[in-house]
């Protein structure tokens, strides 16, 4: 019998370095193509990554995973938050009409996050601007947005052609907070921020892509091509089929779908195996996610009896794969991080640490006077009712009484701010 290694049955043997602490660089591959700042990627989980996470880590150059517990159109409009977060030039703001009333134009604010909204006629030409600042619902609710609108002649404005840089010096001259960049007959065609210069600042080791957005992953289940054509329609950089045995004909299958349907980057998982790793990356995969009941929180290998320490698992699998590894589960300290890399994974995916944070979607709970967030399995009762069974393979159970779980429900402490966390931690 082969012996299993995990994260507590290593240590790394300090040797001489050339390369002091302030010095390092922890730059890594997700997928050709795309490089992470950090080598953090958060769990696609219910009480972990929503948008308000995966724009959290993204600042600090990780990457986060939506979860798939949600509608096709929820999950899709998660994406869009985080590609819509910063950029560079915003080639796709949202507008409003004149003609809409001032309560249309704030229910437009309140469903997009966006204070600010450029006001266009139907053929897209610049008319005016509409900002928090220029209504009270109450008050001007039922009067149009032309009444109260900044007109177009006192808009910082650019014709189209002018540089990222040139934009972002107009706009800092200006001492406006919007520079709208037009075409010679007016119409809207891109707009640049002033919030986004700020946040460039601010974050300048943050994950993005060409068009100066935030990157993002999604989840799809192992048999789900409607939802992942949303997501990529989204924008979304990464699509990840998350299954709990990613060495299975119909992920293998679906994993060559994707390939063919589009145009974007495929992490597949979970598996253990240098076998299962084998069949993923011939089926066209990116990178390969490993790790079978090593959470904090699944009981895989209790109710299921599979599964191979982490340590072993990552090992064997990088000993045939040319592809980037993401470490999937288990890491509680940094150390877990370092030998994790070593074992030779390019990444780690982190849940139970980023399940405390603040910006983690699980609810704040108080324990004896301390401050704790829900946290669960995907495998977990509460999940699965939710719409993860088909991750365990079971989409077609219909009585909650027949699911069989692979994942429990608990809470976690609450640890503060994800950029406080994620600091500690790289710094380890």
């Amino acid at each position: 019998m082969k012996e299993g290694l995990t994260f507590d049955d290593v240590l790394l043997v300090p040797r001489k370095s050339d390369v002091l602490p302030n010095e390092v660089d922890l730059k890594t591959t997700l997928v050709k193509g795309i490089t992470l700042n950090i080598p953090i990627m958060s769990a696609a989980m219910d009480t972990v990554t929503e948008s308000r996470l995966a724009i959290a880590l993204a600042l600090q150059g990780g990457i986060g995973v939506i979860h798939k517990n949600l509608s096709i159109e929820e999950q899709a409009n998660e994406v869009k938050k985080v590609k819509r977060f910063e950029n560079g030039f915003i080639n796709d703001p949202v507008t409003i009409s004149p003609n809409d009333s001032i309560e249309d134009a704030y229910l437009t604010t309140q469903k997009t996050g966006f204070s600010t909204l450029p006001v266009t006629d139907e053929y897209g030409k610049l008319l005016g601007l509409l900002t928090s600042k220029d209504f009270s619902v109450q008050k001007h609710g039922a009067m149009k947005v032309k009444e109260r609108m900044i007109p177009f002649e006192e808009l910082i404005r650019a014709e189209k052609g002018i540089s990222l840089k040139e934009a972002n010096d107009l706009l800092i001259e200006s001492r406006k907070g919007t520079l709208f960049i037009v075409d010679k007959d007016q119409r809207l065609v891109s707009i640049v921020t002033r919030k986004d210069i700020e946040k460039n600042e601010e974050f300048p080791n943050s994950c993005k892509d060409e068009n100066k957005k935030l990157r993002v992953a999604a989840a799809v289940g192992p048999n789900d091509p409607e939802r992942a054509r949303a997501l990529v329609e989204a924008g979304v950089d990464v699509l990840v089929v998350d299954t709990a045995h990613g060495h299975s004909v119909n992920v293998i299958e679906f994993v060559k779908k994707l390939k063919k349907m589009f145009n974007v980057p495929v992490i597949a998982g979970n598996i253990a195996t240098a076998e299962a790793a084998k069949d993923l990356i011939a089926a066209g995969a990116d990178a390969i996610k490993v790790g079978i009941g090593p959470g904090a929180i699944c009981t895989t290998r209790v109710v299921a009896g599979v599964g191979v320490p982490q340590i072993t698992a990552i090992q064997d699998v990088a000993s045939v794969a040319n592809v980037p590894i993401i470490a999937d589960g288990g890491i509680r300290y940094s150390g877990d991080i370092a030998k994790a890399l070593v074992a030779g994974a390019s990444v780690v995916m982190l849940g139970s640490f980023l399940a405390g944070c603040e910006e983690a979607p699980g609810k704040v709970v108080f324990i004896g006077g301390r401050k704790y967030k829900k946290y669960r399995g995907m495998g977990s009762l509460g999940a699965m009712k939710l719409g993860s069974k088909d991750r365990y393979f079971q989409k077609d159970v219909t009585s909650t009484k027949k699911l069989v779980p692979e994942g429990v429900e608990g809470i976690v402490p609450y640890r503060g701010t994800l950029a406080e966390n994620i600091y500690q931690m790289i710094g380890g």
